[in-house]
């Protein structure tokens, strides 16, 4: 792991290289470590992309002191409504039903492919990452801030009481609910009794920290199989994050 490391920078790809690099990041995390997989993953050159990498920008930690060509460490995919417009459709609409989101007329931003490199996990990274992100939305003047957050596994019948937690304890307002699109799971499932320190201990860190922030979960879940995932739909309302996770991350709106 590594703890800290001041040649940490954060920036929007601006090339090809940049592109490639993250893209071979992508693949070591999402092909490699989660089994998934896409039409458009070349496994011969270790690339995941997908038709949506056309219309999206791609937020980068960099560290300098890495090999050239191995120097993206992290990312942020990001889809505005703009780049939505031009082909169609959010990511996240091929899972769930975005129809509230659309209809608040509010300056929506999806996240998307949120990813470190294995040796840079639990220390500053997913902080830096973060504080580039905030910088971001703050620039953009984005007000609503979504995405999938996955538990490992395609079946949500292993993740029942951190699910029925998040239903129970963090489901977002019913203007900004969202829904999936699978009709087999398009509720979170309730029980009758949570072990509460259990399921947040099931609760994969993303998720946890979006929630920290004030993160709110759609209802429903996606059993995404080609990621082998079980995905959830996660809703920030900008306005309304927590004020001291905004002043550790060093936004200010």
């Amino acid at each position: 792991m590594i703890s800290c490391s001041p040649s940490l920078t954060m920036r929007l790809a601006r090339d090809e290289t940049d592109r490639i690099e993250a893209e071979r990041l992508r693949y070591d995390v999402f092909v490699r470590e989660l089994g998934g997989d896409g039409p458009m993953v070349d496994h011969e050159a270790g690339r995941e992309r997908d038709r949506f990498d056309a219309v999206t920008e791609q937020l980068l930690l960099i560290d300098e002191a890495r090999p050239e060509g191995a120097r993206v460490v992290g990312l942020y995919r990001l889809l505005d409504d703009d780049g939505a417009a031009k082909i169609g459709q959010f990511y996240t609409e091929d899972e769930f039903d975005l129809a509230p989101l659309r209809a608040s007329g509010r300056r929506l931003l999806e996240l998307g492919r949120s990813c470190l490199h294995r040796d840079y996990r639990g220390g500053t990274a997913m902080f830096r990452l973060w504080q580039g992100l905030a910088e971001h939305v703050e620039a953009r003047g984005v007000e609503i801030l979504f995405g999938t957050a996955s538990f490992r596994g395609a079946d949500p019948a292993l993740h029942a009481m951190p699910l029925a937690l998040l239903g129970r304890d963090h489901l977002a307002p019913e203007a900004l609910r969202v829904t999936s699109r699978q009709p087999e799971h398009a509720r979170l499932p309730e029980l009758p009794q949570i072990d509460r320190a259990a399921a947040m201990r099931a609760i994969p860190p993303l998720i946890k920290a979006y929630l920290r922030l004030g993160g709110r979960i759609g209802q429903g879940v996606f059993a995404d199989r080609d990621f082998n995932t079980t995905d959830v739909c996660m809703i920030l309302d900008v306005a309304g994050t927590h004020a001291d996770q905004r002043a550790r991350y060093g936004g200010r709106s």
